[in-house]
């Protein structure tokens, strides 16, 4: 596998590029041309020099260990279950799986106007944006599996991940099928489509397969954890997809179809935007992931997806 500064050549992809966001005031045109591959070949990238303190980064990447150091009755008690909104600690095994870009450069990098992506968007009590802080154990039996992440896609528009330690674990499957390293870059965030953008634009964008490792013992070496902070921006709940088609250039439509088909993948979630709103879309997706948690406060919806009761291990999706 390549280094994730090396260049992708053709359609395919080898690494995830890097786009310096300061060239916004430099060479916008470029930084549109650099984002349009992204977003249509890649559906990954890293952005570096973000607007974002530094010294905010640093100060969250000092705290994180120390939430995850509190005495475990102190986190349980605000353990997710006891929230109907899917908020709160989560325990190691409970979830199953198989920054900021201006919107304008979005909607520009489409040949679209400015303004075409706000109809997906609502007032401040229907955006449900979200983040989370994760901690992925170190793995120390050499038979048991390092699955921190299984395969998935992410919901919404767009996650912007802070990888907040040196780990590798980060993977993300190219066109091709094959499973890509995006290791931590110091100074960037990892920005990522999720499913609801590539349904909004017939999937010009590409919301692409990817998946966490957890970090593996080695001899002589300290047994730290792998710690990363997720931002999901997600979309107004009552959007239905598939009630709006935005209208593309034929010359941005050509540059999906250089893209060729995308090989069968190992993520299968968050399907159901040609038929629900955004919000239940959402919700179908927490109560697979969080199966403890709508069995308590969504027993209707737990049933149907869970007709045999509480899984024991397994993939939700």
């Amino acid at each position: 596998m390549s280094s994730p500064s090396s260049s992708s050549s053709g359609a395919n992809f080898s690494s995830v590029p890097i786009l310096d966001y300061s060239l916004l005031e430099t060479n916008k045109p470029e930084f549109i041309a650099q984002l349009q591959h992204a977003l249509i070949n890649v559906g990954f990238l890293y952005l570096s020099n973000p607007p974002v303190s530094q010294q905010d980064i640093a100060t969250v990447t000092e705290y994180i260990p120390k939430l995850f150091a509190l005495p475990q009755e102190e986190k349980e008690k605000i353990r997710m279950v006891h929230s109907p909104h899917f908020l709160g600690y989560s325990r190691l095994g409970a979830e199953l799986t198989k920054g900021n870009i201006d919107h304008r450069e979005l909607s520009e990098s489409f040949g679209l106007a400015p303004d075409a992506l706000n109809y997906f968007y609502d007032t401040d009590e229907k955006m449900q944006h979200r983040a989370k802080i994760v901690q992925y154990p170190v793995v120390t039996d050499a038979d048991a599996n390092d699955q921190g992440v299984g395969p998935h896609y992410d919901a919404g528009f767009l996650t912007f991940l802070l990888q907040a330690s040196a780990h590798k674990g980060l993977q993300v499957q190219n066109l091709s099928g094959e499973w890509i390293d995006a290791p931590p870059i110091p100074g960037t965030f990892v920005v990522n489509i999720g499913k609801a953008l590539e349904f909004a634009t017939q999937g010009l964008a590409r919301a692409t397969s990817h998946r966490v490792l957890s970090p593996r013992a080695l001899p002589g070496e300290p047994s730290l954890p792998r710690y990363s902070v997720p931002f999901f921006q997600n979309i107004s709940l009552d959007v239905k997809l598939a009630e709006k088609q935005l209208e593309f250039p034929p010359e941005i439509l050509k540059l999906k179809e250089g893209r060729g088909e995308v090989a069968a993948t190992d993520s299968v979630n968050f399907s159901e935007f040609d038929r629900e709103p955004s919000g239940q879309v959402g919700l179908i997706g927490r109560v697979k992931s969080h199966p403890d948690v709508a069995q308590r406060h969504y027993p209707e919806l737990f049933k149907k997806y869970f007709p045999d009761g509480l899984p024991s291990a397994g993939s939700a999706y």
